[in-house]
């Protein structure tokens, strides 16, 4: 049977319930510690030597991939040697072509999900909202491109630190792909995602400044200021939908306590209706019948 074709009675059978917590099994939790510390380890040694063990890898470990390599040469066509300013700015402009390549999948995800669950206009976003910023982070990638080849750099190259912003941007990508994860849940990683976009655009708009490249620092600001826009945009979305949830939450709340307290009184004025009359004693009567005699 297809996932879509599942009745809801057994999607609802399949809801988990979230057994995650021990305090509420203070014993059960109390033998399980006492499991653990009467286990043996599965290997020897302790915190130290894994410390050891580390600081052997980090001696011996070959770095992140390898910078672009960018010749120097003066004007009578000398070579002068490697230009150590323009490979690290090389790096750093492909680390930002790697997180808006990125930032331009995570925006097209978004809009998949949004309009797979057909939300309607509200507390969140618009769909035109969001394909506007899609557009802005597709356009920066481009931008990006055509700064690398300007510099005589390879835009297909992948930097050390492109390397590096490729992964640390995969576990949003992961986050708003899930199609578990709520809208909001999906904007709490949007969040993350232009934080570090932000704080990568101010970073590369600096490096530019000291090596002197005034047409990338002035690209750089147009760019800040985009996506400074795209960061208090994400933020207010996710404040004004996780306040509604909480309203949401509270009316419901709310009106779960009414209809408790509506049955309540209801079934006591149903419990008074259904009770019989005391029926009136035979001796008493007999005594009436005594007196008027």
């Amino acid at each position: 049977m297809e996932p879509h074709e599942l009745k809801e009675s057994q999607l609802e059978q399949e809801i988990p319930v979230n057994r995650t917590g021990i305090m509420t099994h203070p014993e059960l939790s109390a033998e399980l510690i006492q499991g653990a510390k009467e286990t043996a380890p599965s290997s020897e040694g302790d915190a130290m030597d894994m410390a050891a063990a580390r600081a052997e890898y980090l001696a011996e470990a070959l770095p992140v991939g390898s910078p672009p390599v960018v010749l120097e040469v003066s004007e009578d066509g000398e070579n002068l040697g490697q230009h150590e300013g323009l490979a690290l700015l090389l790096d750093k402009l492909g680390e930002r072509l790697a997180f808006e390549r990125q930032g331009t999948r995570l925006y097209q995800a978004f809009l998949q999900k949004y309009e797979s669950l057909n939300v309607e206009d509200g507390a969140g976003p618009s769909h035109d909202e969001l394909q506007h910023i899609c557009e802005e982070e597709l356009e920066h990638f481009k931008l990006l491109q055509k700064a690398i080849t300007k510099l005589g750099g390879d835009a297909t190259v992948q930097t050390p630190s492109a390397d590096v912003a490729g992964v640390l941007s995969h576990g949003v990508l992961q986050i708003v792909g899930d199609p578990r994860t709520t809208l909001s849940q999906t904007l709490q990683a949007m969040l993350n995602a232009e934080l570090v976009d932000n704080d990568g655009w101010q970073l590369l708009q600096e490096v530019a400044a000291e090596l002197g490249q005034n047409d990338l620092e002035e690209l750089c600001g147009k760019a800040i200021e985009e996506e400074q826009e795209h960061l208090e945009k994400v933020r207010e979305w996710l404040l004004s939908m996780t306040l509604d949830q909480a309203s949401a939450m509270d009316e419901d709340d709310l009106e779960e306590d009414e209809g408790n307290g509506a049955a309540r009184k209801e079934a006591k004025q149903s419990e008074k209706r259904t009770k019989s009359p005391k029926p009136k004693s035979s001796r008493s009567s007999t005594a009436k019948k005594k007196k008027k005699k």
